[in-house]
């Protein structure tokens, strides 16, 4: 790593990199996508979809005339599709389903939107691609200003076990289990917590990792911020100090991704002495799609050139119903023909197996030139019972700004929507630790809606007319989270909850007797 350190400070940059900052980004796409459909043309996926008559598509003269052709040979998948169709056959063991031989490995997302795990296979050329870029993440930090002993240090990895569940033919687990299980000789000296503890099931790892603390040297610590945060929380308690930053006087920087920080960002700095450099990242279960690469970005790259193809769909009435549900026949675009400003729900065909595969998420492009997005929501999180059109961007920026004005640590939130007597109305559930007044807070963050989204202000005065607000302990969350089974790792506390989820949460809480309604 003192190596590493030292090609760092130079700036040192990989050619992948260097692809994609002088090819234009529709010509690295078709080159990824004719990679992908040679490497799969002879597997029942490509025979079935005709994927010779798209490698032909190709090589004509018209530009275009490839996407057309993929297009309209290939459906769009969601997950249900995708799964029942074809990959629960790689995951009985048969071969060449949509990705040439067997799947050796499947992760678990954390299934914030349905009510269950899904399966995702992971291939070990998509492993390959995730190692990839996360080398071109690391060497971004020649960019900026850090000591080149920083590379000497530990870099904490708050992941799922790698303790992978065997089942049949395959292995499966978290995505940051599969990866880090995978993690290269040369990077275990610097990896913490380590192979041993990294085995362990969730609180028995926090536990090993705050008493061996003390022990360690971290620089970097990554991860999704509520556990993170918790982790943090734990050490500084059990050695009874002010700031982790008197445990690892060295850290530095926080890799994070999954959710939006700013909600967190509030809490999790009263745990720090000093700034660190926050860098974002967006590694979902399908794949590592993008990742902040410089200092002073609010955005994320687009990876272009590493076994991914994309595809937008512009997230509006005309492709997606009042329930996020996809229409029929929807528009879609490939990287050259999206603009600047307007939301897109994203399409991924992958390097394990995934094609037209709509991935759930909602990205706005911040540049166009350099393919930066930022993620603004999920195609089924979020709330529009009577055309108020709530996002979940501004729903994280409403929590944020009324964590500011009244200094408040929202650890966790989730709204539901409801419709009682032909009246529709929000109800708000904020998971935090500090004394309020919930009515103070209620028209607080109802004000901070109305600011930032128009469609919500004027329905507010007409068919929205309810909104009411509980304030409970966080740990009643995280007690509900473990009775999900969705504590630790990669797993979110949603921020909409509908239909049975919403259920399921309203009557838990109503079980434990924390509010009556």
């Amino acid at each position: 790593m003192a190596i590493l350190g030292t090609l760092l400070k130079k700036g040192i940059t990989l050619r992948e990199s260097f692809e994609q900052l002088y090819t234009s980004p529709v010509e690295l796409q078709k080159q990824e996508l004719r990679k992908l459909l040679i490497h799969c043309q002879t597997t029942r996926f490509g025979q079935h979809f005709n994927f010779e008559g798209i490698l032909r598509s190709l090589k004509s003269e018209d530009v275009n005339s490839f996407y057309k052709t993929f297009k309209s040979n290939i459906p769009i998948h969601d997950y249900n599709e995708m799964y029942e169709k074809w990959w629960c056959f790689a995951k009985d063991g048969k071969r060449n389903i949509c990705w040439p031989g067997t799947i050796k490995y499947f992760a678990l997302s954390s299934g914030t939107s349905g009510a269950s795990s899904k399966y995702i296979p992971i291939t070990k050329e998509m492993l390959k691609s995730i190692r990839k870029t996360s080398i071109r993440q690391i060497l971004t930090l020649s960019k900026y200003d850090l000591p080149g002993t920083l590379f000497t240090k530990g870099i904490l990895m708050l992941g799922g076990s790698t303790n992978l569940r065997r089942s049949g033919h395959y292995f499966e687990g978290d995505l940051s289990g599969i990866t880090t299980a995978q993690i290269p000789f040369w990077f275990q000296h610097f990896y913490k917590p380590g192979k041993r503890i990294s085995k362990t099931e969730w609180s028995e790892k926090l536990d090993e990792i705050t008493l061996k603390a003390r022990e360690w040297d971290i620089g970097i610590i990554v991860g999704v911020p509520a556990w993170l945060q918790l982790l943090l929380e734990k050490v500084v308690d059990h050695y009874k100090v002010n700031t982790i930053h008197d445990i690892w006087p060295n850290l530095e920087i926080f890799v994070h991704g999954g959710v939006s920080f700013e909600p967190y960002k509030k809490g999790f700095e009263k745990l720090l002495a000093r700034d660190l450099i926050y860098v974002e990242t967006y590694l979902a279960s399908e794949g590592f799609l993008a990742f902040q690469s410089g200092p002073g970005k609010k955005a994320m790259r687009l990876v272009l050139n590493n076994g991914i193809f994309y595809e937008f769909i512009p997230f509006n009435s005309e492709n997606f119903s009042e329930d996020g549900e996809l229409r029929n026949n929807p528009v879609t675009y490939k990287i050259d023909e999206v603009k600047e400003g307007p939301e897109y729900a994203v399409l991924i065909t992958t390097n394990a197996g995934a094609w037209r595969y709509i991935i759930g998420d909602v990205i706005k492009f911040t540049s166009v030139k350099d393919c930066e997005i930022v993620i603004t929501g999920r195609t089924k999180l979020f709330l529009s019972l009577c055309g108020e059109h709530l996002s979940l961007d501004n729903i994280n920026k409403a929590v944020q700004l009324v964590e500011n004005e009244l200094n408040l640590d929202i650890r966790e939130f989730t709204v539901v929507g409801e419709s009682t007597n032909g009246v529709f109305g929000h109800r708000w559930f904020i998971g935090t630790d500090d004394p309020v007044d919930a009515e103070v807070l209620k028209v607080k963050l109802d004000g901070y809606l109305k600011v930032l989204n128009d469609d919500y202000r004027v329905e507010r005065n007409h068919a929205l007319g309810n909104m009411e607000l509980h304030a409970i302990p966080t740990t009643v969350i995280y007690d509900w989270m473990e009775i999900q089974g969705k504590v630790g790792a990669s797993n979110k506390f949603p921020r909409v909850m509908k239909k049975e989820k919403a259920r399921d949460w309203i009557e838990y809480l109503r079980t434990e007797n924390h509010f009556v309604a």
